[in-house]
């Protein structure tokens, strides 16, 4: 059963699109503006793609829940999670989708790295790793609910990643990483079949009928999760992007951006950033994942908004 669809990006599309036509932003603001629209463009269309699949497969099921782009927040943490799937027996599938119609390589440290055409490979923060991060913000907010099971048997969650149908996928040998759970999305109804039957042993599945709950319930627990859904602004934009008047407006470079965030920020609040372990690593200060050098040195070119330290683009997104 569906029971919640992907919100609608228009206003947030036609933003940026109005923003680029201002001649009051300077040439960071620009670039910002290039590169969200870009990253909101291409996931909008990988979770579209993915939504279709997944669709396809449970829509008519009376025995799980479909719910698309759920955001929510439990103690300030928040989970953005782009397909989560809620079965009557308590499991969970969350499905990070990543719109990948390149080439993915993924090494034996669990390492992903993408290349479209001919174009330079660039690192990406792991998205099994990200999945598994909105796992403990949701587990938190189940129990706040109280979805649970009988006799107090906890959700079971299960982590999958949706990559376009012709997405090109370099994998390690088995042994060294399991990537059993990449998958491209075309494939996700034989995925869980395989999943089912290769992972799920006598325990298991004993475990699971023990827990079965009615559809009924299952749907009152689906649209209680549906109302915690806190979307995102969609005119909302980090602070930095306040346009400047017109007469004053300048091309930014990297040393005058910096610059500026340094010169309106306290002698003490300097040294705290920079006495930060890690002050200008590649490495995310919130989810601690590798990031690319191009990732460190947008965040590091604009200050004002991510305090002299760096971040993934998942969190770069969450930064005002």
């Amino acid at each position: 059963m569906l029971i919640k669809t992907a919100d609608d990006k228009r206003k947030r599309i036609q933003l940026l699109n109005d923003l680029q036509q201002s001649t009051q932003l300077d040439a960071g603001q620009r670039q910002w503006l290039r590169e969200e629209l870009d990253r909101l463009q291409l996931g909008l269309q990988g979770e579209r793609d993915a939504a279709y699949y997944i669709d396809n497969w449970l829509k008519d099921s009376s025995n799980s829940a479909v719910l698309h782009d759920l955001r929510v927040s439990v103690d300030g943490e928040v989970a953005q999670i782009d397909h989560l799937v809620l079965h009557r027996t308590l499991q969970i599938y969350l499905f990070e989708t990543k719109c990948f119609s390149g080439h993915l390589q993924i090494n034996e440290h669990g390492e992903f790295t993408v290349r479209y055409g001919n174009t330079k490979a660039y690192g990406i923060p792991s998205p099994l790793e990200q999945s598994r991060r909105h796992e403990r913000v949701l587990t938190r907010l189940l129990e706040r609910l109280d979805i649970t099971g009988r006799a107090g048997l906890k959700p079971v969650f299960h982590h999958a990643v949706l990559l376009h149908p012709k997405a090109i996928i370099e994998r390690p040998k088995p042994n060294a990483f399991d990537t059993r759970d990449v998958i491209k999305a075309d494939q996700i109804a034989s995925w869980h079949e395989r999943y089912v039957n290769e992972r799920m042993g006598v325990g298991a599945t004993f475990g699971m009928l023990m827990n079965v709950h009615s559809s009924d319930t299952l749907k009152s627990w689906a649209e209680k999760l549906a109302r915690q859904h806190r979307p995102q602004d969609p005119l909302a934009l980090p602070a930095f992007m306040a346009p400047r008047p017109a007469e004053s407006a300048q091309p930014a470079t990297a040393n005058s951006v910096e610059a500026r965030g340094k010169s309106e920020a306290s002698p003490q609040a300097t040294q705290a950033v920079e006495d930060h372990p890690l002050y200008r690593k590649l490495e995310c200060v919130k989810c601690h994942s590798k990031i690319s050098y191009a990732e460190g040195k947008f965040c590091w070119n604009n200050p004002r908004r991510f305090g002299g330290l760096q971040f993934c683009r998942a969190h770069q997104a969450e930064a005002a």
